[in-house]
C-alpha cells in the first residue's frame, strides 16, 4: 500500500502522538508498505529528514509555544497529490489533518483518522478559565464534526471510544492501542553501571530510590499534585528522590513549588531527554508516578512497566484492561491522601512484587501487533471507498 501519515508532531519531538506515528511509520515500512510522513519542522528536524519523511515549513503556535504549526506550500500539496495514496491516515484535527483530508478528497483514496487527544481537556490554553465551559462544548462539537468525515476512526482505548460516542460520532471506530518498541525498555538491556551513570547525570545521590515522572510539564498532567504529596512521602521514606523529566509551560511554576515546599535537595527537574536515549532514563527509576487524567492511552505508563518499574497512577479509564491493581500496578484514588498512601505501597515489598509482573503486562503493546491491526483498518476503509482495490493490495 501507499500510505500517507499526516501529523502535527513527529520525531524528534517527544510526546505520545509523535511516538505513535514514528512507531507506526517504521513498522509499516518493515512490512513492505510505502509510507510518507508529513509533519511540521521542529527542533532537530534536519538530522532526521529522509526521502519519505517530509518536514514542512512551520511557525510557533501562539497558544502552545513549545509546539510548531505547519505552513504547507503549493509544492508540498502537488507532491502529495502525485503519489496517489491508497489511504491517507491523519493524526491531527488541525493544519496537517486538513492537509491530509484535502489530499484524500482530491484523489478519492481511503480516509482514516486517529483521535489521540481529548481536546476538551486543553481549552484553558486559549480561554485561561474565561468561558471555558463554552470552549469545551465547541471542542466536543468540533471533534464530532471532524471524526464523522472519515471512513474509519482509530482510538487507543475504550475510554476514548466512549467519549466520541458521547459527542455523537457515528463513524466506525476501532480500538487499537498505540504500539511501542518494547524490547528497548526491558531491564536486561541496562547494566548497573549505566544506571549509576544516568542517576549521576540527573543529580541523584548514590543509594537513593527514585520516584520517576516523565512527560510534558503542563497543567493537564497534574504534576503539581505529585509535588504536593512528595514531602509527606519523603518524611516516611527519606531515601526516595523525585526525578521529573520533561519540558513545558509549567516548568518554572513547578521549580518554584519545589523550593516553596522545601524539597529542592531531593527533587530533580532535568528537562526533556532525546527519544533515542529515553529508555535509560526509565531504567534509572524504581517507581513511576502519574496523576494525570488527560491521557487517552498513557504510553509512558506502558514504557515504565516495560522497564520493570512499579507504576503508581491515579486511576483513570484509560488504564482499564491495561493494568491490574495490586498485581501489575498500583492504582490510586484522586485525593492527595490516596496518592500518598499508594506511593508508600509502591515503595513497600508490594511494589517489589509488582515490578516482577510489570514487563509481562506490556506484551500486547508491541509495534508488530499495532501495525497489523492498523493494516486491517486501512483495508476496511479501502474496501468501503474502492472495493475493487482490496484484492490487488493483498496480492
Amino acid at each position: 500500500m501507499k500510505i500517507g501519515i499526516f501529523t502535527d508532531t513527529f520525531y524528534p519531538e517527544i510526546n505520545g502522538v509523535a511516538t505513535s506515528c514514528l512507531n507506526l511509520y517504521k513498522e509499516l515500512e518493515r512490512r513492505g508498505h510505502t509510507v510518507h510522513v508529513y509533519a511540521p519542522k521542529c527542533k532537530g528536524w534536519e538530522e532526521h529528514q529522509s526521502e519519505r519523511v517530509h518536514y514542512l515549513e512551520s511557525a510557533q503556535f501562539i497558544f502552545l509555544r513549545d509546539r510548531n504549526v505547519a505552513l504547507p506550500g503549493v509544492g508540498t500539496v502537488r507532491q502529495a497529490l502525485d503519489i496517489h495514496f491508497d489511504v491517507v491516515h491523519t493524526n491531527s484535527e488541525f493544519v496537517m489533518g486538513f492537509l491530509g483530508r484535502y489530499i484524500a478528497r482530491h484523489t478519492g483514496c481511503a480516509r482514516v483518522h486517529t483521535y489521540h487527544t481529548a481536546w476538551e481537556d486543553y481549552t484553558y490554553y486559549i480561554t485561561h478559565g474565561i468561558g471555558d465551559n463554552a470552549a469545551r462544548n465547541i471542542a466536543k462539537r468540533y471533534s464530532e464534526w471532524w471524526c464523522d468525515r472519515f471512513d474509519q476512526v482509530i482510538v487507543p482505548t475504550a475510554k476514548t471510544e466512549n467519549l466520541l460516542r458521547q459527542y455523537g460520532v457515528e463513524a466506525p471506530i476501532e480500538i487499537i492501542p498505540s504500539g511501542m518498541e518494547l524490547h528497548r525498555f526491558y531491564p536486561e538491556n541496562h547494566s548497573p553501571e549505566e544506571i549509576a551513570q544516568t542517576r549521576l547525570e540527573c543529580g541523584i545521590p548514590e543509594g537513593k530510590r527514585v520516584l520517576l515522572n516523565i512527560g510534558r510539564l503542563a497543567k493537564e498532567k497534574n504534576v503539581e499534585q505529585i509535588l504536593r504529596v512528595f514531602p509527606a512521602l519523603h518524611a516516611k521514606a527519606p531515601d526516595v528522590h523525585l526525578l521529573i523529566i520533561g519540558e513545558g509551560p509549567l516548568r518554572p511554576h513547578l521549580e518554584e513549588q519545589v523550593h516553596a515546599l522545601g524539597v529542592a535537595d531531593c527533587v530533580s527537574i532535568v528537562g526533556s531527554k532525546p527519544w533515542e536515549e529515553i529508555d535509560r532514563f526509565y531504567a534509572a527509576g524504581d517507581v513511576f508516578v502519574s496523576a494525570s487524567h488527560s491521557e487517552t492511552q498513557g504510553l509512558t505508563y506502558i514504557e515504565a512497566a516495560a522497564s520493570g518499574l512499579c507504576v503508581c497512577a491515579v486511576n483513570d479509564p484509560c488504564l482499564l484492561g491495561v493494568f491490574k491493581d495490586g498485581v501489575s500496578a498500583i492504582l490510586s484514588g484522586d485525593s492527595d491522601e490516596d496518592l500518598l498512601n499508594s506511593l508508600i505501597l509502591a515503595f513497600s515489598p508490594l511494589g517489589s512484587r509488582i515490578r516482577k509482573n510489570a514487563v509481562a503486562a506490556t506484551r500486547p503493546y508491541s509495534t508488530q501487533q499495532f501495525a497489523q491491526r492498523v493494516e486491517g483498518v486501512y483495508r476496511k476503509a479501502i474496501e468501503e471507498r474502492q472495493p475493487e482495490l482490496v484484492p490487488m493490495l493483498e496480492t
